[in-house]
C-alpha cells in the first residue's frame, strides 16, 4: 500500500478526533541511495516527535548485535534477533513503519494497546477506538513503558482531557 494510503488511513480513519490536524505522519524513501532507504516521524503540531532512520536503525541493531553476540548465541541468530530487537527499542525505517501499520490495521486495537512493536503501540494510543476508560486504565502500566511512548500517551491524555 502507498504511504499516501496509509497516511490517510492514519490520519483521517484511525485517528482520535482530538488529535486531528495536530498529528501527522511521514515517511519517505531517498532514490540515490542504496536500496532506496529512508526515514519516517510522526509529527506533533508540526515537530517530528518520534523520528528514525535506517542509518539510526542500523546503529541499535551493530550495538543489539555485539551485545548478542558477546553472550555465545550463533551468529545467525544474533544478527536476526538483533533487528527485532532493534526494533523494540524504537529504531525503524520506512519498510518497519509500512509493517507496524500492517500489523496495527489488521488486529484488534487490545493486541495492538500490548504489542512489544513501539510503534503499533503508539498507532494504537492515537487510535479513536481507544477511548477515555480505557486510558485511564492504561495509567500504571504506562509508567514502565519507554519515554518515546509516555509521550504519546501524554498528548492523548492531555487531549483527552484526562490529564
Amino acid at each position: 500500500m502507498p504511504f499516501t494510503k496509509i497516511k490517510k488511513r492514519l490520519e483521517s480513519e484511525f485517528l482520535a478526533p482530538s488529535l486531528r490536524g495536530r498529528v501527522t505522519y511521514f515517511a519517505t524513501s531517498y532514490s540515490k541511495c542504496p536500496d532506496h532507504e529512508g526515514r519516517a516521524a510522526i509529527r506533533v503540531d508540526g515537530v517530528e516527535v518520534f523520528k528514525s532512520d535506517y542509518f539510526e536503525r542500523m546503529m541499535i541493531h551493530s550495538q543489539k548485535y555485539h551485545e548478542l553476540e558477546e553472550s555465545g548465541k550463533g551468529l545467525h541468530e544474533s544478527w536476526m534477533q538483533a533487528f527485532d530487537e532493534a526494533e523494540k527499542a524504537g529504531g525503524f525505517d520506512h519498510h518497519v513503519f509500512y509493517r507496524a501499520f500492517d500489523m496495527f490495521a489488521s488486529q484488534p486495537i487490545e493486541e495492538s494497546l500490548k504489542s512489544e512493536y513501539p510503534l503499533v503501540r503508539i498507532f494504537a494510543i492515537l487510535d479513536r477506538r481507544t477511548g477515555k476508560r480505557r486510558l485511564s486504565a492504561m495509567a500504571e502500566e504506562m509508567e514502565s513503558a519507554p519515554p518515546y511512548i509516555k509521550v504519546f500517551y501524554k498528548l492523548r491524555c492531555e487531549a483527552e482531557g484526562l490529564s
